[in-house]
């Protein structure tokens, strides 16, 4: 399992009174790139798993790496991850076979539509150990709305089995 998501706790301690000196009441709380209408992020986690609302992206999704200073723009890519040993980029497969990239996994892209907040505790662990128990590797990339789930391609249908059952358990707990 891969985890795209960091926890920079011990950072934030260092760097919390400049940061929020410079960056605080930047952005108002509806902010939206797009212009579009933006709920505020859930961080409590018994609401999260009860609200992930988890959705298969139709396609398949490639992990490849490339050299450092390689220009991906024509890739098009979901994600990049800068890396010592080079570039990681997640594309879609016809892009990755076009452009002839090594395939280091091959992916479904399920994302949990809840407004996740970048904060919330405990969220990608419960996903991962619920694929886990199913036997289903992940990769987790969390995005400033959403997390995006990235599991073998093979076993989609299975892992959004898996998370739409922890879903309903977290439901089920919520009702009482």
């Amino acid at each position: 399992m891969t985890i795209f998501r960091f926890d920079h706790n011990s950072a934030v301690k260092t760097t919390q009174a400049p940061l929020a000196a410079g960056i605080a009441g930047v952005l108002p709380d509806d902010f939206s790139p797009t212009g579009n209408p933006v709920s505020q992020p859930v961080s409590d986690l018994s609401q999260l798993l009860a609200s992930m609302q988890p959705e298969l992206n139709e396609g398949a999704y490639v992990f490849s790496s490339v050299q450092a200073d390689r220009d991906v723009s024509r890739l098009a890519p979901l994600a990049t991850f800068r890396e010592r040993e080079g570039l990681t980029v997640i594309i879609d497969e016809p892009t990755a076979v076009r452009e002839g990239l090594p395939v280091l996994f091959r992916a479904a892209w399920i994302t949990l539509t809840v407004h996740s907040d970048l904060q919330a505790v405990g969220l990608t662990a419960a996903v991962a150990e619920a694929l886990t128990k199913a036997s289903i590797s992940c990769n987790v990339v969390a995005a400033a709305f959403h997390d995006h789930i990235f599991v073998p391609l093979e076993r989609a249908a299975d892992a959004l089995a898996q998370l739409s059952g922890l879903q309903e358990s977290a439901e089920r707990a919520a009702a009482g």
